[in-house]
């Protein structure tokens, strides 16, 4: 099976801190995990697999595709969802949060409401339509945060400690859902300090430590040195 994601030979600089990965494959249909300190470079990497950060140098592939220009990766981008570690929710109902991304992508009408309906559902927010995003609590907006991400159907999903400060009663309704997204299609890569998360995840584990990662799994040797 062809990689969904490949980057080669990447390197990225802000300020004075600099990012190289010379390999990393993403497989299709799969769960990583990427452990590492504060400040080792998770959300930066997430960032780059998201294709909303340009490297220097080095090769990036999608779908089998290298992207080179700036069409290429605006048209794949909406192949890829991220959410941050705080998602911002629009001040609006839980619907229209979920339903802007439909909109643009122009998915209306009874097609919109089902893919609603059924991300809701995923997450175990049935009925939450009509709520007002900003009064929910912070694990109802974690999860519709989730739902928004799910209704676009990505191919790659990418989650920046997702979990993190959950209620412990919410923890396995979150990843129930989780689990469930590569049978439905979706290569899922999580930023996480949770280091059980892999095994309850059945997850590839990558860990950020003094300039490698390696996966615990054996799919693929990755190598990343941070230097800042």
């Amino acid at each position: 099976m062809k990689p969904l994601l490949i980057l080669n030979d990447i390197r990225f600089r802000r300020d004075d801190f600099v990012l190289t990965v010379e390999q990393l494959e993403l497989q299709p249909g799969r769960i990583y995990l990427v452990h590492g300190p504060n400040g080792s470079g998770k959300s930066t990497l997430l960032h780059l697999l998201a294709l909303l950060l340009i490297p220097e140098g080095g090769e990036v592939r999608f779908a089998g595709r290298r992207i080179d220009g700036g069409v290429d990766r605006q048209r794949l981008r909406r192949q890829i969802t991220l959410v941050e570690q705080n998602p911002f929710l629009f001040d609006a109902s839980v619907y229209h949060n979920l339903a802007f991304g439909l909109r643009l992508r122009d998915v209306r009408g009874d097609l919109q409401r089902r893919r609603v309906t059924q991300a809701l559902h995923a997450v175990g927010l049935m009925g939450f339509e009509s709520r007002w995003a900003k009064a929910l609590s912070g694990g109802e907006a974690r999860r519709v945060a989730l739902a928004r991400a799910l209704v676009l159907r990505p191919k790659l999903l990418l989650l920046d400690e997702p979990t993190a400060g959950l209620d412990r009663e919410i923890l396995p309704i979150f990843e129930r859902c989780l689990a469930a997204l590569p049978g439905q299609g979706t290569t899922v890569v999580i930023a996480s300090h949770d280091a059980d998360q892999s095994r309850r995840l059945a997850g590839i584990t990558l860990g950020i430590d003094r300039g490698r990662v390696i996966s615990a799994a054996g799919d693929s040797f990755t190598q990343l040195k941070e230097n800042a």
